[in-house]
């Protein structure tokens, strides 16, 4: 298991640099471009947007436009970016190495993985956080990123994932990243019980899956499953009889994801005396994020409602 990496404790004129760059912010004509090579954000501007570049397009922040998705709400984007800027200016360890070199050597697509880390309130509750793509790309400036932003806001610990595609090499990864925040809670001053696990479409399934077959299933020792599952936009109808207490949103539109399939799946879960819950909002389709400007707008409040309900019930995972 790789160590978290040391925090940069930046010399003065190294931070007074980054300060300067800090203050002349990122808007939605920045290129992305000059995002990925953000001296900034070092290493860690290269991931906030697919390797896999034919599945995305937009020169800018503000034209960002992904596969499966709605396009990305462009303050959001902004706001993303700024975020994470301000912290690594200020020396904060904004993204994790979840593999170390020599299993980056052993597996060059390690290299493409890692957690991005939105700090909420020391010693708060985790949300780990993956996007979809169809196991094809992580569309995370659109499906994880900003759900970490707004998550950190309310106090709570978010990582966004960023994983290798394919079904099983992405379960992998969220197994890994689940044992790596674990292994160093005290570093990272978060606390793992009662954490959760979101995702929408393809990252839905992931936390699906973890959450029934455990992180012993995909590689890992075994640890502590998620008090809760937040789900969006998946056509995920298996319920396998150990389900945590499961949210999940979607639209009457998706063509992708059917909202009856997910209904029927909620209903499923609740009759194993399970708590769960569906929102299904009229006329969005697929990959809405966080629904900025539409009727899902405010969906996020009612996930992490749940969520919190499960802490106060002292559910902690399995």
């Amino acid at each position: 298991m790789s160590p978290v990496p040391a925090l940069s404790v930046l010399d003065k004129e190294s931070q007074g640099a980054c300060e300067e760059v800090v203050t002349d912010k990122v808007t939605g004509i920045t290129r992305v471009i000059d995002v990925i090579n953000d001296p900034t954000l070092r290493e860690a501007g290269r991931l906030l947007f697919p390797a896999e570049d034919w599945y995305w397009s937009g020169d800018t922040l503000g034209s960002l436009s992904y596969t499966w998705y709605m396009r990305p709400d462009a303050q959001t984007t902004v706001d993303v970016v700024n975020r994470l800027r301000a912290d690594a200016a200020v020396g904060e360890q904004v993204f994790c190495d979840i593999y170390s070199d020599a299993e980056k050597r052993a597996d060059p697509a390690k290299r493409d993985t890692g957690l991005y880390f939105f700090r909420g309130d020391p010693g708060a509750h985790v949300a780990i956080v993956s996007a979809g793509g169809g196991f094809a790309y992580v569309g995370a400036m659109q499906g994880s990123l900003p759900h970490c932003l707004a998550l950190s806001r309310k106090g709570y610990n978010a990582f966004a994932l960023i994983y290798r595609p394919g079904a099983q090499t992405a379960c992998e990864d969220l197994a890994r990243a689940i044992a790596f925040v674990y292994q160093h809670e005290d570093e990272l001053d978060v606390t793992m019980d009662g954490y959760s696990l979101w995702g929408g479409s393809a990252g839905a399934r992931m936390a699906a899956w973890l959450g029934s077959y455990g992180t012993e299933g995909f590689g890992e020792r075994a640890y502590p499953r998620p008090a809760a599952v937040v789900m969006q936009y998946t056509g995920l109808s298996e319920v396998y009889g150990n389900e945590p207490a499961t949210y999940n949103c979607v639209g009457t539109r998706d063509g992708i994801a059917s909202w009856r399939t997910m209904d029927r799946r909620i209903r499923a879960i609740q009759a194993q005396g399970t708590d769960a819950m569906i929102e299904v909002f009229e006329g969005l389709p697929h990959g809405f994020g966080l629904g900025v400007g539409t009727v899902a707008e405010g969906w996020l409040d009612n996930a992490a409602a749940f969520w919190e309900r499960q802490l106060k019930r002292g559910n902690a995972g399995r």
